[in-house]
């Protein structure tokens, strides 16, 4: 958004923007939250209390946060798993949010930037999957499975359990949703079509089927957390599951709103906002959530470009709410499910599957793990195993850049006749390891290791000139290194650049050398051999 815009035509972009952000946010917000199973009300309190504080006080002005794909998911195990106990739910996610805030405080925003692109796209690609498998036996009127795994194992009871009509209603949602026509999506969003047409055809017709239920129009009650010590582990471990999860999902938003506004968030104070939302609606009975970018988008097209434009699309929720919540329990639930799986399809990365036969061979094996691990295991495991798979592909192909070769170089002593005579009575030689590329942990093996003991060589020199850093892996070897040679009678000798031994001296590496030195050059190295080498006969 130009910066020279008028305050009236400012306010007017923001106005539309939230209305339409909350438009779009309405039928996914109680999608979410019948998904997570504390009700569609849950998920409308976290989008209106996570979606006014983050726009409130977070670091990117038109972010809209509300529930997503992988926060639902993640809720719905812990709901699962704490039948009955939504206490323990209330903690879980009250402690995500306060992660979240450490995160932010810890400054860690910007480490975002540096996950691998295959760990998001498997990432993602597996949320996307997971949510169509969870909602399929709804979208039939069937009894859902809180876990992909299971959902898979009774596909079977798709055939037998269905009833006509929720099938029927599911159906037509998924026609709606995936055919609605261009250009009266621009006026009215898909989803809301679907939730409008469908519900209306279901009351009209007087269908049998499963709905939304009971939806207080009241303000939310007050919950609070309680640590019950018998299951802290499983509660710490989701809520930091959450707590990552919720961090990715806004970070990568706030890219791609950086890239629509031309401008640069801040994520730190991003996540804190994000945090203090998500703790906040905790406390409200509402599951948590994160920036949504299909919701952020839209805002942004509409004319969104300042805090406003979030805050109000939160208002217009409430408001929502309260007027006309009891309608909302006539919402059938396979509408909701016909919604969800088209943002299950939507969130997929087509991007990445599209250049499968074009991407490196490591990056299709970090994606399909991670993508794998996603909905046959858990969403952090997945998370974690592919930064890990991905830092040890890309430093074996680091590693394999990196040479290290070993050359002779004769010296030519002073004409002195002393100097004559040892050359003319031993045989001598000055040997050179040449270290090209990263000396680091992937590196020192390989490059160590092919240096052998070089027993009745007189000098080694490493010649590192050529290497861009160093880590202390590398140090630690390379310190060894000196030691055995020393202990052969070897004289060894560093070659580094200047900031590069600026680094070896505090680790304390010229102590352990002959000279205390390290040279700059491989000149100033054989000049000094020359000047002070006197070589045993």
């Amino acid at each position: 958004m130009p910066h020279n815009i008028s305050k009236s035509a400012r306010l007017t972009g923001d106005i539309y923007g939230g209305l339409t952000a909350a438009v779009i946010a309405l039928p996914l917000a109680l999608a979410f939250g019948v998904a997570s199973g504390a009700g569609a009300e849950a998920g409308l309190y976290g989008a209106i209390i996570l979606g006014f504080v983050a726009s409130a006080f977070g670091g990117t002005p038109v972010q809209i946060s509300g529930p997503t794909g992988p926060m639902t998911v993640v809720v719905a195990s812990a709901i699962a798993l704490f039948a009955g106990d939504f206490h323990s739910v209330v903690t879980v996610i009250f402690l995500g949010g306060i992660f979240q805030i450490a995160l932010g405080f810890l400054k860690v925003g910007k480490l975002v930037r540096f996950i691998p692109y295959p760990v998001i796209s498997g990432f993602m690609t597996g949320i996307g999957v997971i949510i169509i498998l969870l909602q399929l036996h709804p979208l039939a009127g069937a009894s859902g499975y809180s876990s992909p795994i299971m959902a898979i194992k009774h596909i079977g009871t798709l055939f037998t359990n269905f009833h006509n009509a929720d099938l029927a209603l599911g159906a037509l949602t998924l026609i709606i949703v995936f055919f609605f026509p261009k250009k009266l999506s621009s006026k009215i969003p898909s989803p809301l079509a679907a939730l409008i047409v469908c519900t209306v055809l279901s009351v009209a017709m007087g269908l049998d089927v499963h709905t939304i239920g009971h939806i207080p129009t009241a303000l939310p009650k007050l919950h609070m957390p309680f640590l019950d010590m018998s299951n802290i582990t499983f509660v710490v471990g989701t809520a930091l599951s959450l707590a990552v999860l919720g961090s990715i999902d806004s970070l990568l938003t706030s890219l791609v709103s950086d890239s629509l506004t031309k401008t640069n968030h801040q994520p730190n104070r991003e996540l804190m906002a994000q945090g203090l939302g998500n703790s906040l609606a905790a406390l409200f009975g509402g599951i948590p959530g994160a920036g949504a970018t299909m919701r952020t988008v839209v805002n942004v097209k509409a004319g969104g470009s300042t805090r406003f434009s979030g805050m109000l699309h939160a208002v217009v929720l409430a408001l929502i709410l309260l007027v006309f919540g009891s309608k909302a329990e006539l919402i059938p639930m396979a509408v909701l499910s016909g919604i969800l799986i088209k943002v299950g399809f939507d969130i997929v990365d087509y991007r990445f599957l599209k250049i499968l036969k074009k991407a490196p061979k490591h990056d299709i094996i970090v994606m399909f793990a991670v993508l794998a691990l996603t909905v046959l295991v858990d969403l952090i495991v997945a998370v974690g195993v592919g930064i890990v798979l991905a830092s040890i592909l890309l430093t074996y192909r680091i590693a394999q850049q990196t040479n290290s070769q070993i050359h002779e170089i004769p010296v030519t002593l002073h004409d002195s006749e002393l100097g004559r005579e040892i050359q003319e009575s031993t045989k001598f030689s000055v040997r050179v390891i040449d270290i090209n590329g990263p000396f680091f942990f992937g590196s020192t093996s390989q490059i160590v290791g092919r240096i052998g003991s070089f027993l009745g060589t007189e000098i080694v020199i490493f010649n590192c000139i050529n290497v861009p850093f160093i880590d202390y892996s590398a140090v630690f070897a390379l310190s060894e290194k000196i030691l055995k040679l020393k202990s052969f009678n070897t004289k060894p000798m560093l070659v580094f650049n200047k900031d590069i031994a600026k680094q070896l001296e505090k680790y304390g590496i010229p102590e352990l050398l002959p000279d205390k030195k390290i040279f700059n050059n491989l000149d100033e190295a054989i000049k000094h051999i020359r000047q002070t080498q006197t070589f045993a006969s």
